[in-house]
């Protein structure tokens, strides 16, 4: 740190320093004339923003507010950062992911990423999904130069024999033991979570004591906590079901390490590892999201938790948790898909600042089957640019400091600790699996937030705000199917998604989409805003919007809405005041054309009894799109 001489001067020396409580004093005049007469802590508290997990972002955050101590990167308890250099020495990981099950292709596409940006390979074999038959892999690592290059398994139910031939791999090719880097992604546990079939943490225990003994870079369990995020699970629940999942494996490791019955610190036995060699055996996965601060809040409190954990078991100095992050399928669209261009790069960036080591940039057309080069290209270039042009990682933990940010990660942690604990009591994660509890508090959460979308408090850009119904799809190769009969897997354009799938039958079928007037009344200054507002709405839905004449009135709405094309639906824009006018003339009017319902854009009260329903911000817009559908005749 550079620190400036005394030249005697301080910037405003002569303000006395503004207090918290004056601040309040000033936010309850603004909300005061806003007609919220509130005071201190509610004044504050009106301002704030509620998140999922019982976390609160509040307007203001000063010094005193923050967490306790974070402590230096690459120490306990590793917040900020799991290496003393932290990324200023070559930035993250840019690991890219394969599937497919031709390793012709899979090793062309290899090749190609490692020659432009790509530094470790994330491959799906046997069992993963679209996985490569396992005796293909050294067919797809041709050329790889692989103690250059790290490799991470996703081998499913065979990660045994996977992990196995990736070793003799190294054997074969004379890879020194220290160079060996690799990942061979053995989570019995997680399987359990995506398929529902139960695998014995034996086969995993056993190469993670081969893998122990032998490759000193080899990491041979991974916890992977995307199924639990993919199930509609929060920040919190996917960390504390990580954790759940770390100290499970924890034991299973080091059982039998000490004649009493304790983990010890020391190397591995013949019954089992000690602590410090277990915890060097595990590698964990999360989801990184367009929520950059919660992403970046997630990361740090990841390594913090995980650091009590090794605390507990007596190796706080082993802690630092390998961290690998992956941007969220869950927030990926399929329509407008080239919105995930601007979400991947937002994730990649907090991942990134949150002190990940690895991070995969999934391809913006990853919901739309096998990616093609140019997607490649585009997700591979996310880390490159933020590494190379931006210089993310020339400072460690360049979030560290943020009074928000500590203060999240902390409320964070907390929040996290306690859904691990109720884990914990219920007898660890396989009987929470098994048991259901964890499949209930993940659906519950997601329930919560499937409300958010549908009112579009969480808006989609491009499917729930700024749909373009004459957007012409990209056309892709099937991607391989995913693994069932587990956890299920949601995505937040879902409910939007079977809305538009109808409107594009019924399209297919007649030639036109369904379609709603928009009777605008009055000059554009009264109407604009609304018209834009349910033109919006009712795209979401596939619904298309006629907004031609721009205007009209009792006299002319008759003849515009029979020229629409409408089925049998309008909506009134405009102000309060020209529907106080207007409304029920035009309402009469156009059903005397044949319109059977009538909206206005509007608070719900607004001209009672001159139309049938109200569109306003806040309605459960799939609700209402739902019903228009169904009412025009457009099959399910």
């Amino acid at each position: 740190m550079t620190v400036l001489p005394d030249d005697g001067l301080s910037l405003a020396a002569e303000f006395p320093d503004a207090t918290h409580e004056q601040w309040q004093r000033l936010v309850e005049g603004v909300l005061r004339k806003s007609g919220k007469d509130v005071s201190g802590e509610a004044a504050e508290d009106a301002l704030s923003t509620k998140l999922e997990d019982g976390l609160i972002t509040r307007p203001l955050y000063t010094a005193p507010e923050t967490a306790e101590e974070t402590g230096f990167p690459g120490f306990a308890p590793f917040i900020r950062g799991g290496s003393p250099a932290g990324g200023a020495a070559a930035g993250w990981d840019v690991r890219q992911r394969y599937v497919g099950n031709d390793p012709v292709r899979v090793n062309e596409a290899v090749l190609t990423d490692l020659e432009n940006g790509v530094t470790s390979l994330w491959l799906s074999l046997g069992g993963g999904p679209g996985g490569l038959p396992v005796d293909a892999l050294p067919r797809a690592l041709d050329g790889v130069y692989l103690d250059l290059a790290p490799v991470s398994l996703d081998a499913g139910a065979e990660y045994a024999d996977a992990g196995r031939a990736l070793l003799r791999l190294y054997a074969e090719r004379r890879v020194a033991p220290e160079a060996a880097r690799a990942s061979l992604g053995a989570d019995p546990l997680g399987h359990e979570a995506r398929t529902g079939e139960v695998l014995d943490l034996a086969g995993a225990v056993g190469l993670a004591r081969e893998a122990a003994a032998h490759w000193p870079g080899v990491r041979t369990l991974l916890v992977d906590a995307l199924p639990y995020h993919e199930a509609g699970g929060s920040a919190a629940e996917e960390l504390g079901l990580s954790l759940a999942t770390g100290v499970a494996y924890l034991r299973a490791l080091t059982e039998g390490a000490a004649t009493d019955g304790a983990p010890t610190a020391e190397g591995p036995t013949a019954e089992g590892l000690g602590v410090d060699a277990a915890l060097g055996q595990l590698e964990f996965r999360y989801a990184a999201t367009a929520d950059q601060f919660l992403t970046i809040a997630k990361f740090r409190a990841a390594r913090r938790l995980w650091a009590r954990i090794a605390e507990a078991c007596g190796a706080p100095d082993a802690g630092a948790q390998r961290q690998h992050a992956v941007t969220s399928p869950v927030m990926m669209t399929r329509r407008d898909p080239w919105v995930n261009m601007l979400r991947t790069t937002v994730a990649c960036m907090a991942a990134g600042v949150g002190g990940a080591d690895s991070v995969t940039v999934l391809p913006f057309d990853h919901e739309l089957g096998l990616p093609d080069a140019f997607a490649r290209r585009i997700a591979r270039n996310t880390s490159t640019i933020l590494l190379e042009e931006s210089h993310l990682a020339r400072v460690i933990d360049p979030a560290g400091g943020s009074y928000y940010v500590e203060q999240l990660t902390d409320e964070l942690a907390h929040a996290a600790w306690e859904f691990f604990q109720t884990i914990e009591k219920a007898g660890g994660l396989a009987a929470a699996l098994r048991s259901g509890l964890v499949a209930d508090r993940l659906a519950a959460t997601w329930a919560e937030r499937s409300k958010r979308l549908a009112k579009r408090r969480e808006p989609i850009t491009g499917v729930s705000e700024f749909p373009l119904l004459s957007e012409k799809p990209l056309d892709r190769e099937p991607a391989p199917a995913g693994p069932t009969g587990g956890l299920p897997r949601v995505r937040r354009d879902e409910a939007y998604e079977a809305l538009r799938a109808r409107s594009d039958a019924h399209l297919a079928a007649t030639g036109n989409r369904p379609r709603i007037f928009l009777a605008a009344l009055g000059p554009a200054a009264a109407h604009t805003a609304r018209a834009t507002f349910a033109a919006n709405l009712f795209q979401a839905g596939g619904v298309e919007p006629v907004h031609d004449p721009v205007s009209v009135d009792p006299a002319t709405a008759a003849e515009a809405y029979a020229a629409s094309g409408a089925d049998g639906m309008a909506v009134l824009c405009s102000s309060d005041a020209l529907y106080e006018e207007q409304a029920e003339a035009v309402a009469a009017a156009l059903r005397a054309a044949g319109a059977t319902t009538v909206f206005l854009a509007g608070k719900p009260g607004t001209s009672a009894g001159a139309v049938d329903e109200y569109v306003f911000a806040g309605c459960d817009a799939v609700a209402v799109l739902s019903s228009v559908l169904d009412r025009m005749g457009v099959s399910s």
